[in-house]
C-alpha cells in the first residue's frame, strides 16, 4: 500500500513499504513537469509499478521516471534496481564508493556535496561513510517546507545505522552524522530512513551524547 506523505508547493512525496524487511522506497513528482527521482528500488516491481502511477497523478504534465538513486549497496535496497531500469530506462545514481556493489551501470557517481538538479526541485547528497562506504543520504528542499532528508540506513529514530560493533566505522558514520546532518540542517528537517518509521532531526538530537557513549 502506498502513502502520501508530502504534498509541497513544487513537488509531492509518496513512499511504499516493501518485503518481509519493511524497506522504504520513495517516489519525488515534480507537480509542473512531472519529473521523478526514486529512492532505492529495494524490492516488489509492481509495487513500485503503482507508486510510479499514483505519483504520476500528482503532476500536470505526463510523468517521466529521470533517476533511481540508491542511498547503498546493500542487497536489501537494489532487489527492485534492475527490473526496474530495463522497464524504464531511467537513469542511475549510487555514492561512489558503492559503485561495485550496485547491480547495474551506475549513471550519475555521486560525491558529498553533489547537487541533482531536475525540473522542479533540487536533491543534495550527503556522504555518510561507515553503514557502507559510499552510503548517501539525498537531502530535499522545497520553499516554505522543512527540508526532507533520506537517509538510507545511515540514521534512525534512536540512532545511526549498523556499523557491526566495529568502533572505527561507528566514528566515522557518527561524526558524519553530526558534522553533515545535525550541524547543517534545523530541527525541523526531517528524516526518512531506509526502513521504519521518521523522525526530525529536533527530535534526535538531544540523544547524539548518548549514542556517543554508547557506540551505537
Amino acid at each position: 500500500m502506498t502513502s502520501l506523505l508530502y504534498d509541497l508547493e513544487h513537488v509531492t512525496v509518496r513512499m511504499v513499504s516493501v518485503s518481509d524487511m519493511d524497506n522504504n522506497v520513495y517516489l519525488i513528482t515534480a507537480k509542473d513537469s512531472g519529473q521523478q527521482v526514486l529512492i532505492d528500488a529495494a524490492d516488489d516491481l509492481p509495487a513500485i509499478r503503482s507508486l510510479l502511477a499514483e505519483g504520476a497523478s500528482d503532476a500536470g504534465h505526463p510523468a517521466k521516471l529521470n533517476l533511481v538513486a540508491t542511498t547503498h549497496q546493500h542487497w536489501d535496497h537494489v532487489r527492485a534496481l534492475e527490473g526496474l531500469i530495463a522497464e524504464t530506462g531511467a537513469r542511475t545514481a549510487a555514492g561512489r564508493q558503492d559503485v561495485s556493489g550496485i547491480p547495474v551501470p551506475v549513471d550519475v557517481v555521486l560525491d558529498h556535496g553533489d547537487v541533482g538538479h531536475f525540473d522542479g526541485f533540487d536533491l543534495a547528497a550527503v556522504h555518510l561513510r561507515g553503514h557502507t562506504p559510499g552510503s548517501i543520504a539525498y537531502v530535499l528542499e522545497d520553499d516554505g517546507a522543512p527540508h526532507l532528508i533520506f537517509s538510507g540506513d545511515s540514521l534512525f529514530p534512536g540512532g545511526v545505522g549498523n556499523t557491526q560493533k566495529d568502533p572505527d566505522r561507528f566514528e566515522l558514520l557518527f561524526a558524519d552524522v553530526t558534522e553533515r546532518l545535525f550541524e547543517v540542517y534545523p530541527d525541523d528537517a526531517v528524516v526518512l530512513p531506509g526502513h521504519g518509521r521518521s523522525t526530525t532531526l529536533g527530535a534526535e538530537r538531544p540523544h547524539l551524547e548518548e549514542w556517543k557513549a554508547r557506540g551505537w
